[in-house]
């Protein structure tokens, strides 16, 4: 687990570096070329550096081991920064859309060509970071990392409006001479969309949401190949950093002494951190079945 979260910090690290040189390289080239699409995209990336910032102090932090006063360990603190990262998101989609919307129907020179190239370099390099964070966030089960990958594909998709919207102006300026200026407005609506909806599924996971059926049934078919083990009777599971904390009603033969049902408890919950690697501890409380 520890390698998981060192990767998983790797990863976080090189998104703020891929994300800070795009920033500045869009920043810089949508001002000189007046490009109000291409400087919002700018600053979409500049926010993906601090979200990213984020999502490696989450990581760093969730990797200490549990102690006294956090007996769970501290994994919810990286499913916190998920958190405080859509909430970064969403108020930088408002920004971002504001300050674009301002700009509508003020006279300014038509933007150059030249900028379209900062964009799509900056699409490139997002679908890779996008890819890795999203392919890890899913095997290791990061939400903050899932989270800063969704960030990275919204900013393909938003890479791709501004160059629409760039692209419209500079084939008619007269006719489209908005169209740059809503391109800024779409990518902050974008952004914002995400923010909310990384707000939710982190806020879900905070709330104590059980998992997917799926993950469920898995640990009831674990517990029930032990022998010894007649049914289960509760299966409750929350999420605690990239792993699952699952307590477990678990019946055995009533006639079965003290001992014996501890050993079967036992096994069980080896089986089970066992078999499903998600799982980082099973809490199981033994109780007599209604037949032998």
């Amino acid at each position: 687990m520890q390698l998981s979260y060192q990767f998983a910090r790797r990863l976080a690290l090189t998104g703020m570096a891929v994300s800070g040189l795009l920033a500045v390289m869009k920043i810089f080239v949508g001002t000189q070329a007046r490009s109000t699409a291409v400087v919002a995209d700018g600053f979409e990336s500049a926010a993906d550096v601090i979200s990213s910032g984020l999502v490696w102090l989450g990581l760093t932090i969730a990797s200490r081991p549990a102690d006294d006063n956090h007996p769970y360990g501290h994994g919810r603190f990286e499913i916190l920064t998920g958190l405080m990262m859509g909430m970064i998101l969403a108020a930088t989609g408002g920004a971002i859309c504001w300050n674009s919307w301002t700009k509508i129907g003020t006279a300014e020179l038509p933007p150059q060509a030249w900028a379209i190239w900062a964009l799509i370099i900056s699409i490139f390099a997002k679908a890779g970071l996008a890819w890795a964070k999203l392919f890890y966030g899913k095997r290791v089960g990061s939400a903050a990392l899932l989270a800063d990958g969704q960030n990275d594909f919204v900013d393909i998709v938003s890479g791709c409006v501004a160059l629409a919207a760039l692209g419209l102006t500079l084939a008619d300026p007269a006719r489209f001479a908005e169209a740059d200026h809503l391109g800024g407005v779409a990518v902050g609506v974008i952004v914002s969309f995400l923010g909310t909806r990384v707000i939710r599924e982190t806020a879900m996971q905070l709330m104590d949401t059980m998992p997917e059926d799926a993950k469920l049934s898995a640990i009831r078919q674990v517990a029930l190949s032990v022998p010894g083990a007649l049914d289960v009777e509760k299966c409750f599971a929350r999420k605690t950093g990239l792993q699952y904390h699952v307590d477990l009603h678990l019946h055995v033969n009533p006639d079965l002494t003290v001992r014996d049902s501890h050993v079967i408890a036992g096994s069980v919950k080896s089986a089970i951190k066992r078999q499903l690697p998600w799982v980082q501890n099973v809490l199981v409380h033994v109780e007599p079945a209604d037949t032998p």
